[in-house]
């Protein structure tokens, strides 16, 4: 039977989600815990390879088992052999032909950055600390222009490796809350490489003075890499979920 895994982790001390020579990954910690409860080399496939020190609440895995352990059980078992800062929230079974990449899929970020004086030590792990004051109704604005199908090469890395830059972007606003956390969430069909650490560092720019409002929509139509802002850092950014 095929099984998909729902999980959740902390990747500050993980090189990413994919399995890679030079340090340890989420994936091959799954790998490592599925293989020691069914007693045989078990692998991964997922849904999304979320870079060195970023995090996710809802990324998706799967993997082929012919155990007798009821698929909801699985999730229970893992979690008794994995690290702490990895937790696998649900697991299910699907269709043997189910893909976590290639199937249709709405997946929704999140992008966090700590703005005020003085950072907080409880959440330098999940959010990017920025002192200078951010207007976060002009990025908010300024974000709006990304709604849409559009060719996204200037907010793609120049690593990336795709034979189309046309995404879709469903939904993308920025807020603050009270105690000077301003969140980017951001809804679409698909992300590049570093696409939305790339959106959160260009609209960082605008909110700070250091670029004029219509950067983002003048960014966005030069299709290049060095029309749009920095990549933001990898704590801030946060895969809260893939719906299918």
């Amino acid at each position: 039977m095929r099984v998909r895994l729902v999980v959740a982790y902390d990747g500050t001390d993980y090189c990413g989600w994919q399995v890679q020579s030079n340090g340890i990954t989420v994936q091959e910690e799954l790998n490592r815990a599925l293989s020691d409860l069914f007693g045989r080399q078990t692998e991964t496939i997922g849904a999304s390879r979320t870079d060195s020190g970023v995090h996710a609440l809802g990324n998706v895995a799967v993997f082929d088992t012919d155990s007798r352990m009821p698929a909801e059980k699985i999730a229970y078992a893992l979690n008794e052999r994995l690290p702490k800062d990895i937790v696998v929230q649900s697991s299910k079974q699907v269709a043997d032909d189910f893909h976590p990449r290639f199937a249709k899929t709405r997946k929704v970020y999140e992008y966090r950055i700590l703005n005020r004086t003085f950072p907080d030590p409880l959440l330098s792990r999940y959010s990017y600390f920025f002192h200078r004051k951010l207007d976060a109704e002009l990025m908010d604005r300024e974000a709006s222009c990304l709604v849409g199908e559009y060719d996204f090469t200037s907010f793609a890395s120049v690593k990336s490796q795709t034979n189309s830059f046309v995404r879709t972007i469903y939904a993308l606003n920025v807020r603050r809350s009270d105690d000077g956390m301003i969140t980017i969430h951001v809804e679409g069909n698909g992300f590049l490489y570093n696409m939305v650490r790339i959106i959160a560092g260009s609209l960082i720019m605008v909110g700070s003075g250091q670029r004029q409002e219509g950067f983002i929509a003048g960014a966005l139509a030069a299709r290049d890499r060095e029309a749009a802002g920095p990549t933001a850092p990898p704590q801030g950014l946060i895969l809260v979920r893939i719906d299918y």
